[in-house]
């Protein structure tokens, strides 16, 4: 019992790094977008700068991007993710105190461990506009 609380602790950190990874995988991958910048008066009368984002949406960018490397490599980690999350859910949905109690803080020690390095939160779900 002591080596499945360990082993279900050490799943449940690396699914945070797992997270965590992909999440700066993305940030890396993301190319061709540019920002931008321009010079609006403030109310009390001080400049403020507001930014815009613009990204090159063209169909052969967009295929180029579905068909890259990264692209593969973020699907496959995908896949790694989900299956080790429902793997989680299955030890945690067998009620056994330990074991939920293992994936927990492992879930815990995983996110202090990886999540400090999330300085930018990244919406994967923003399209081009």
């Amino acid at each position: 019992m002591v080596g499945a609380c360990i082993g279900v602790f050490l799943l449940a950190v690396l699914y945070e790094g797992l997270k965590i990874g992909r999440e700066i995988l993305l940030r890396r991958s993301q190319v061709n977008v540019r920002y931008n910048s321009m010079p609006l008066p403030g109310a009390d009368g001080t400049m403020l700068m507001e930014t815009h984002k613009t990204a090159n949406c063209s169909p052969f960018i967009l295929r180029q991007r579905m068909l890259s490397p990264a692209h593969f490599l973020q699907t496959f980690l995908h896949i790694i993710q989900v299956v080790v999350s429902y793997v989680l859910m299955l030890v945690f949905m067998t009620y056994n105190a330990y074991l939920c109690i293992a994936v927990a803080a492992g879930a815990g020690m995983g996110y202090f461990l990886f999540s400090w390095q999330k300085a930018v939160v990244v919406d994967i779900t923003e399209h081009c506009h």
